[in-house]
């Protein structure tokens, strides 16, 4: 079992560490304490409204979490070790994630879409012993190596599946009427982990960022105009930060929130009405989507008053004007904690915002030197207070010491400053990309590329696309001798990848530019894009189904 007491495996704060000085106590972070403050000063207060009817008031929502804990006792978890979550939105999901803190345990929530090298690496990398998995999802285990998976528990389905080399337990034992619940919450502190969360790799695998209470609730400064009277809306997935903010958001501010599967621009202003909602985070091109839509009598005949919206549209303010709401925006990342904030109708248009309270911020060249004010550099970090920002990356003190060196946490990202302080974000000195609001890693996607019998070697790259964000390419250069289709390629990709890393472009070329260090030039191939010839398979009408899972 992987087990991980403090902020950091190998450092732990003094015990003398007070609660004071600026420092929360546990009851206003960490999050099992906090359900119960919550629950006992507003016990039948309405907390939580599920997609199949199911709601939750602050007492219910201790009760049950209370019960699932005490499940997961039943099976082994004990305080400080890593469980995972591979389940899609729904009040199990949520449930198992509460209780597993609730426990003083850590959770670690798995993309859903994740299959072969990449749930691998997870599975792997964290070394969890307990899993609850949808039943849909079980039989990927079984292509895979995960030699510290003991314990799938598994949700829905008449028959559970089996996982190889692990037992499967039906996830009705999490729930069971015969399980003892636990009395209270374990005693963690501020520091100690709540989360461990997997971001898409530049040049490496996927990294498990540890994110401690007093991160998260860091974070939730993002939300401060949100009062105890909002309803939230949850349509972001809760293996992704910005689901579990958004799942975290109400119960710090004691409000409440409903819950669904996930975004669709064709029902979302019918599921605001339902509902009820008065807040909502707009990731990516959710706004652009909603924004294309046709205009309707009923664009203001809603409850939203507040969204957020990361990052800020060009049609910001059109989009306040059409729909009568305030828009706010952020910077973020899983490794940080919102430091940048602007709203309401933050101007000007395409600033990430202002540097908010606590946080301290430089822009600077490669060797860490400040460059001039209006220049672009790399933004990097730090703040004020301790635990604030990510205790490092799992298994990884290399890359954990890369990130921070100098004192200062880098983004990787390119930024600039104007002479108000306002922050531009330029563009990604990493080589991630970034569709449909998936990160997605092209040290990854170029590795399942390279699978293909025919291919040599592969570039993953961002070309532009319409809707905003990224469209996905890769360039291949064939083994001497072959041909690559690239449709075969791509129906070898459908099989090996989620959907939205499977590429819209292919560019078959005799090889990539290289440096005379033979690393490739992304930059030259950026620079072409989708020159003629290359094969776009939305053109072709090659489909990429996306596996939605049976409620």
């Amino acid at each position: 079992m992987t087990h991980l007491h403090d902020g950091h495996p190998s450092a732990s704060p003094a015990a003398s560490h007070p609660e004071t000085r600026g420092f929360p106590l546990g009851e206003e972070c960490v999050l099992g304490l906090m359900l119960e403050a919550r629950a006992k000063a507003n016990p039948d207060k309405v907390f939580a409204i599920f997609e199949d009817g199911a709601t939750w008031t602050y007492a219910q929502a201790l009760e049950e979490v209370r019960t699932t804990a005490g499940a997961l006792r039943d099976l082994g978890v004990r305080e400080g070790e890593l469980v995972g979550i591979w389940l899609p939105n729904g009040k199990p999901a949520l449930r198992v994630w509460w209780a597993i803190n609730y426990l003083g345990a850590v959770a670690v929530p798995i993309n859903t879409a994740y299959k072969g090298a990449l749930i691998e690496h997870v599975l792997r990398d964290s070394a969890v012993s307990l899993l609850v998995a949808h039943h849909e999802l079980v039989p990927r285990l079984d292509a895979v190596e995960h030699e510290a998976l003991r314990t799938v528990v598994v949700l829905g389905g008449r028959v559970t599946p089996e996982a190889r080399g692990a037992e499967t337990v039906p996830a009705e034992r999490l729930w069971a009427s015969d399980t003892t619940p636990l009395a209270r919450a374990a005693d963690r502190k501020p520091w100690d982990l709540e989360l461990i969360v997997y971001t898409s790799g530049t040049t490496g695998p996927s990294k498990g960022v540890m994110m401690p209470y007093f991160q998260i609730h860091q974070a939730m400064l993002t939300y401060q105009w949100l009062s105890a009277d909002d309803r939230f809306l949850i349509n972001l997935p809760l293996f992704h930060v910005s689901g579990l903010g958004a799942a975290l958001v109400p119960l710090q501010y004691g409000a409440s929130f409903a819950m669904v599967a996930d975004f669709s621009t064709t029902t979302f202003w019918d599921v605001v009405r339902r509902y009820d909602c008065t807040a909502v985070l707009l990731m990516g091109v959710m706004a652009t989507f909603l924004m294309k839509a046709t205009p309707s009598p009923r664009d203001r005949d809603h409850p939203l008053r507040l969204v957020q919206m990361v990052p800020l549209a060009e049609d910001a303010q059109a989009f306040h004007e059409r729909f009568g709401v305030d828009v706010y925006t952020c910077f973020n990342m899983t490794e940080i904690s919102s430091p940048l904030l602007a709203g309401p109708q933050p101007s000007p248009i395409g600033s990430c915002g202002r540097l908010r309270p606590g946080i301290e911020a430089r822009i600077v060249d490669e060797h860490d030197l400040d460059v001039p004010e209006g220049e672009t550099g790399e933004l990097i970090l730090r703040s004020e207070l301790p635990w604030a920002m990510m205790s490092g990356y799992l298994n990884r003190p290399d890359a954990t010491a890369e990130v921070w060196r100098n004192g200062w946490f880098h983004t990787g990202d390119v930024f600039r400053r104007d002479e108000t302080g306002a922050y531009f974000f330029v563009d990604r000195v990493k080589d991630a990309l970034r569709r449909r609001g998936e990160n997605i890693s092209s040290y990854e996607l170029e590795a399942e590329v390279c699978r293909h019998p025919a291919v040599r070697e592969a570039a993953a790259i961002a070309v532009p696309s319409p809707v905003g964000e990224d469209d996905v390419m890769v360039v291949v250069a064939p083994v001497p001798g072959v041909e690559i289709d690239p449709e075969d390629l791509l129906r070898q990709l459908v099989d090996q990848l989620p959907h939205f890393m499977v590429p819209r472009y292919v560019r078959v070329v005799p090889d990539l530019p290289k440096t005379p260090t033979a690393k490739v030039q992304k930059h030259l191939l950026r620079s072409e894009g989708a020159v003629e010839g290359t094969y776009d398979r939305e053109a072709t009408g090659f489909k990429v189904a996306r596996q939605r899972l049976s409620r």
